[in-house]
Parts: C-alpha cells; sequence; structure tokens
C-alpha cells in the first residue's frame, strides 16, 4: 500500500510541475514583494552573510526567484524543490546557480552543512503531523548557530483547491496559527529570535507571518 506520505508528495509534484511556467510568470519577484518582507528577506541575508557557516538552501525554491535575490544579497545560495518543473524553470532563468529537486522531508544533504534555510510559502502544502519531521531535517542540516526564515500565510484552514495558475491541481493548504509554527519550531530545537505578523492588506489577502529562528 502506498504511503499517505508519498501521496502527498506525488500530489505536490504533480500539481507544481502542471502549473510550473505559469507560476513562474506570475509570482511577484522579491523586489515586488511587501516593504516589511523584504525587509524580513534583508534581514536573514545579512545574519548568514555575517554568520558565515555555509551556505543558504531555498526550500521550496520555485522558479528561483528568491535564490537569485539571496545570491544578490551576498549569500552563497542553493535552490531546492520537490518539482522537477520548478527546477527546469529554475535552471532556464538562473543558469549560474545550483538548483536539485529533492524533498524536505529528505534533503540528501550531511548533517550540519547549511548557514542557512528559507522556506518561503513551502510548508503550507505539507499536513501537520507531518511538519516536525520537516522541522526535524531542517534542525539536521544547519549548521550550529545556522538561521531559518519561515515565511507564509498563517491562520486555521484547510483547503482542497482544483485549480491553480490556472491549471488543475491536487494539492492541499493547511494554514496554521504562528504560536503553533513557533511551538513546531522549538520542539525541532530551532529558537525563535524573531516573529513578524502582518494583516491582510493590499496584496495580502490573508494574514501572513515570518519567524526567524537559529539553531542552538
Amino acid at each position: 500500500m502506498t504511503e499517505p506520505t508519498s501521496l502527498t508528495l506525488t500530489a505536490i509534484r504533480e500539481s507544481y510541475d502542471t502549473v510550473a511556467a505559469a507560476y513562474a510568470e506570475q509570482v511577484p519577484k522579491p523586489a515586488e514583494l511587501d516593504p516589511l518582507s523584504r525587509g524580513m528577506l534583508a534581514a536573514f541575508a545579512e545574519q548568514v552573510r555575517h554568520a558565515g557557516l555555509g551556505p543558504a538552501a531555498d526550500l521550496g525554491c520555485g522558479p528561483g526567484h528568491v535564490t537569485a535575490h539571496l545570491r544578490e544579497s551576498g549569500v552563497r545560495a542553493i535552490g531546492v524543490d520537490l518539482s522537477a518543473g520548478m527546477v527546469r524553470q529554475a535552471r532556464r532563468a538562473h543558469p549560474d546557480l545550483a538548483f536539485a529537486q529533492s524533498s524536505m522531508t529528505a534533503l540528501g544533504l550531511a548533517d550540519d552543512v547549511l548557514g542557512g534555510i528559507l522556506a518561503w510559502y513551502s510548508t503550507h502544502h505539507t499536513p501537520p503531523a507531518l511538519l516536525p519531521d520537516v522541522f526535524a531535517e531542517f534542525h539536521r542540516t544547519l549548521a550550529p548557530g545556522g538561521l531559518l526564515l519561515w515565511g507564509c500565510h498563517v491562520g486555521d484552514e484547510h483547503r482542497r483547491p482544483v485549480r491553480g495558475y490556472g491549471h488543475p491541481v491536487s494539492y492541499e493548504w493547511y494554514l496554521l496559527p504562528v504560536e503553533r509554527i513557533a511551538e513546531l519550531l522549538e520542539r525541532a530545537g530551532l529558537v525563535v529570535t524573531a516573529r513578524l505578523v502582518q494583516e491582510p492588506a493590499g496584496r495580502l489577502t490573508r494574514q501572513h507571518a515570518c519567524l526567524l529562528a537559529r539553531k542552538a
């Protein structure tokens, strides 16, 4: 019997393979984000750069827009995505950067090798019961003192959309309260050092949060 985790990953991968080209065109570039989100990305890049512990991995990198932004901010950055279609988009747009296809539950990296992890709108398709495994993988691959910036919509919502970016999709959305995400990060050994919560306004249609955390 196929494990639920495999079914979940397959749905996410196939959906994003389908929408990859449209996603690359429609999703805002980092320069188009709101000022507070740009500020959190800048703070993350500065701290990773100054710590000098290793490269930063942009997990769920999609077409590589933010991966390239990190590199332009002086951070050694790599991109990782579950979708082969997204990785192809990223490599085409940014041939000078390294991108790999992998799951956040099993990154295929050695222990303690990353100076930073960016999880930017990349965990909301993960069933809440699996988030401890994802955050444990973040902790395993981060170097001691390494930094995590997590950013996503928050709330209390479970959605099963049938279309996204103009195409049929089969993934699900799980939005959790920011306090719950912070608790799960702490349980994984990642100490939350800053948090930002933004109320819906302008292009933000839902409450959005950023959490900055450090591996002890």
